[in-house]
């Protein structure tokens, strides 16, 4: 993932995805642009003013190269002839769920790989809250994190975290085919953390699951589920009485020690209240920025560690593990 919908508009304005400064910006019928945000000529960013669109191109602020949205040279100063290399780099994009995705690899590719979904970021009868935070860690980290979320307990008290997180079991399944991880935690009789208390109005223990998914390399769902202790679904599988959160987090390399931390929460409860709305966008993005500052520092540790230090892994780990072993094996280029 490479940006909100919300953030591409008709101003260009650029992110470094893998190590690619990208150009973002939307043609006149609504289109997302992505380019590498570097004139042929002398390489001056296509992001920085005075560089400015006109219409469907883009035209350099330094020497006025002009670029057509699929990255062609269309005009050079000083000259009718436009040389046959005078073109730049694209990306395939795909916008959908309120997200832009940009496919970094060969584009003849793109089309083979699907892109995940998380559709309740852009459908009815759910509300959404989000935002991203830059993270000062390699993308790893954060993926260690989410898929242990035993730290909630000792990181996230006061929030999100209970004892009973931590001290719950977990079952991991790897669906090898369809390239995904699950793993599970549920709760049947928790304490509920202020981030539910306050925002469904539950009062006393609940019962609460926590169903996780990653899709490889950066898609990650917690499937949330909260009611009154004791209070299930339905054998038809409607589950009125209980309140469902999905919190979705797009895990977006910037470079080799730095991530793009998309985060966003989807609630299908007190659709219209504002302060609820306000209340979770502020909550989860204390949360993000206490695991923004706990794995800025585990890189800083990292990064001065000697080679051959042995790690420990415990039961909880599974779901990060496998989550490595799957990414290891997409990066091989293995099937």
């Amino acid at each position: 993932m490479a940006a909100f919908g919300r953030e591409v508009g008709r101003e260009p304005f650029s992110r470094t995805v893998c190590g690619e400064s990208i150009l973002f910006w939307r043609t006149g019928d609504g289109r997302v642009t992505a380019m590498s945000d570097r004139c042929v000529h002398r390489r001056f960013p296509l992001s920085e003013p005075p560089s400015h669109l006109v219409g469907d191109t883009v035209v350099c602020g330094y020497h006025g190269f002009t670029y057509g949205a699929d990255g062609v040279c269309v005009a050079v100063p000083g000259q009718t002839r436009i040389p046959r290399t005078a073109r730049l780099r694209t990306y395939p994009v795909v916008e959908q769920d309120s997200f832009v995705w940009v496919f970094i690899g060969d584009p003849h590719s793109a089309a083979t790989l699907p892109v995940p979904r998380a559709p309740w970021l852009d459908m009815a009868g759910w509300t959404t809250v989000s935002g991203m935070e830059p993270l000062a860690a390699r993308a790893s980290l954060l993926v260690d994190n989410l898929m242990d979320l035993s730290h909630e307990t000792y990181l996230h008290g006061g929030y999100i975290g209970t004892p009973e997180v931590a001290d719950t079991p977990i079952t991991t399944e790897v669906d090898d085919a369809a390239g995904v991880v699950h793993v599970s935690r549920r709760m049947a009789d928790a304490a509920c953390p202020p981030f539910y208390a306050k925002s469904t109005g539950i009062t006393g223990r609940i019962t609460r699951w926590q169903d996780i998914e990653f899709t490889p390399p950066c898609l990650y769902t917690l499937h949330s589920r909260v009611a009154p202790v004791g209070v299930l679904p339905n054998a038809d599988g409607t589950d009125p009485d209980a309140f469902h959160v999905e919190v979705v987090y797009a895990i977006t390399p910037e470079t080799e020690s730095s991530t793009h931390d998309f985060w966003a929460v989807a609630r299908d409860f007190a659709l219209d209240d504002e302060q609820v709305s306000d209340f979770l966008r502020e909550s989860n993005r204390t949360v993000v920025l206490q695991d923004v500052a706990a794995l800025n520092v585990l890189e800083r540790v990292l990064t001065g560690e000697p080679d051959g230090y042995q790690e420990l892994s415990i039961n909880i780990d599974t779901g990060g593990l496998a989550a490595r072993k799957m990414i290891a094996r997409l990066a091989a280029g293995a099937p």
